[in-house]
């Protein structure tokens, strides 16, 4: 490589970085990141990922839908959603006993929704089910909270009374 090239490669650079810089979303290179191409939108529009989680105008958040093919079954579409809801809720429905079936798919990766099938004993409807799970979901997140809060507040305050201890040590208090 000549002098030369070197630096018709520099200027080369430099307006990649300017046409980049100007417009974002050109090839999805990122401008936060040495304009290495991104390969994933989201993994682009980080300030505004929290959108790909707001409905749209007349979208709902739930869609139900019965099953006429198998007795006591529904599908229910999560808009909006990912795996993490769907593998939760799938996995916690497996604990009840009146629960014949539970689990999930993601249609496409692209589009944040999924699909829960349902099957029940018939001693209570699908729709229950996820209603009651969820219930349990959020109970059990309440229970989560407040033992994390109960550890960190005893952590604080045995690292405050460290602190009153070493600062005594050293005559500092």
């Amino acid at each position: 490589m000549t002098e030369l090239d070197g630096a018709n490669a520099h200027s080369w650079n430099n307006r990649i970085g300017a046409l980049v810089e100007h417009n974002p979303a050109c090839g999805l290179r990122d401008n936060t990141k040495d304009h290495r191409h991104v390969t994933h939108k989201a993994d682009y529009d980080a300030d505004d990922r929290f959108e790909l989680f707001l409905l749209d105008d007349g979208q709902q958040k739930i869609e139900h839908k019965e099953e006429t093919r198998v007795p006591n079954t529904a599908i229910f579409t999560f808009n909006k959603e990912d795996h993490t809801l769907g593998n939760l809720l799938s996995q916690r429905l497996l604990k009840y006993e009146y629960i014949v079936f539970a689990a999930y798919k993601v249609p496409h990766p692209l589009f944040a929704t999924f699909e829960l099938r349902v099957s029940t004993d018939g001693t209570i409807t699908p729709k229950d089910a996820i209603i009651k799970c969820c219930r349990d979901v959020v109970q059990d997140l309440g229970v989560l909270k407040n033992s994390f809060t109960t550890e960190w507040l005893g952590k604080k305050i045995v690292s405050e009374g460290e602190a009153e201890r070493i600062a005594r040590e050293n005559n500092t208090y």
